[in-house]
């Protein structure tokens, strides 16, 4: 089994004029993962993307895709697929006549079992025929899927394919993305959503000004002991707010939320307190119904690492 990386960056420059868009990026994409991409607003994903599916070329640096060095635009080897700043669709064509028409471009020609397993691997068959000028953002990122889907690439660069996405048609999406995955292709996933990325994810990249700000394991990202807020749902909230405030490390706070629940409560603590806590609870005879962060792990850390430095681009 071939194991280089499906992408390998080291030291990857990008400028436009006097702005530095990216600033000597490393990224190591093994095959088989899905790796997230996360960013405030103009941290240089976007331009990353476009380097990754040759639209592009860095200024300085060394990139390989799927081994093959890329040393100018369009470029990249054979097997990458994706869209950047939403897929490309011609509004007055139908969903199944877009396909083809890129099909064609890619000198595949009119495929027609392709594209028709390619919308059904989207959730699109019912629309099939149907102008996408009439498509919904959801359905339309859906469309860039498929249109992506058509190679079968062994590396698939995606910038929020969840955009305007229902839960049945993020549920959907999410389910081909995994079996990609697990069918042994690469994908580099770019989401502003931390739910997405928790969902999908084995590995992330966070970039803010152009800078690489962590990349690794969501796990090792998400597990970097700091104190969140915990909102608490119990059979009695007065008797567990007294357990609460008597716990060292625990510190109640209110709950400011748009729908502020009285029988909530929320503490700020790290995770060894709040075991202490759940375990006094319990032997106090007090019943737990509801454990959970107020903000994810994953997007404390991200706000974290990126809120001090979003404000230089």
């Amino acid at each position: 089994m071939d194991r280089l990386p499906a992408i390998r960056a080291r030291g990857i420059t990008k400028s436009f004029g006097d702005v530095v868009a990216l600033d000597h990026i490393d990224l190591d994409v093994p095959q088989g993962r899905i790796h997230g991409l996360a960013g405030p607003n103009g941290a240089g994903k976007t331009t990353l993307l476009g380097l990754l599916l040759g639209l592009a070329v860095a200024d300085s640096g060394r990139l390989e895709i799927l081994g093959t060095p890329v040393e100018r635009a369009l470029a990249t080897p054979g097997g990458v697929a994706g869209f950047v700043d939403g897929p490309g669709l011609y509004p007055s064509l139908t969903a199944r006549q877009n396909l083809a028409a890129l099909a064609a471009l890619r000198g595949h020609g009119a495929r027609t079992a392709a594209i028709d397993e390619a919308l059904e691997e989207v959730g699109l068959t019912d629309v099939a025929d149907d102008r996408t000028r009439g498509f919904s953002l959801g359905m339309r990122q859906r469309l860039g899927l498929a249109a992506a889907l058509l190679s079968r690439p062994r590396l698939l660069v995606l910038d929020e394919p969840s955009n305007g996405l229902d839960p049945a048609g993020k549920q959907h999406v999410h389910g081909v993305l995994n079996r990609l995955a697990e069918q042994g292709n690469s994908i580099v996933l770019s989401s502003h959503r931390m739910d997405d990325l928790e969902a999908l994810c084995s590995e992330v990249t966070i970039i803010t000004t152009g800078h690489v700000v962590f990349s690794g394991p969501l796990g090792e990202l998400a597990d970097r002991g700091r104190a969140l807020d915990y909102r608490m749902l119990t059979s009695d909230p007065e008797a567990a707010r007294r357990l609460a405030a008597e716990t060292a490390g625990i510190r109640v706070v209110d709950d400011t939320g748009p729908r502020p629940d009285a029988r909530a409560l929320v503490v700020h603590t790290l995770v060894p307190a709040l075991d202490v806590l759940v375990d006094r609870l319990v032997r106090a005879g007090i019943a737990l119904r509801e454990l959970a962060p107020v903000v994810s792990p994953l997007e404390a850390a991200f706000l974290a690492l990126t809120e001090p430095q979003e404000a230089g681009r």
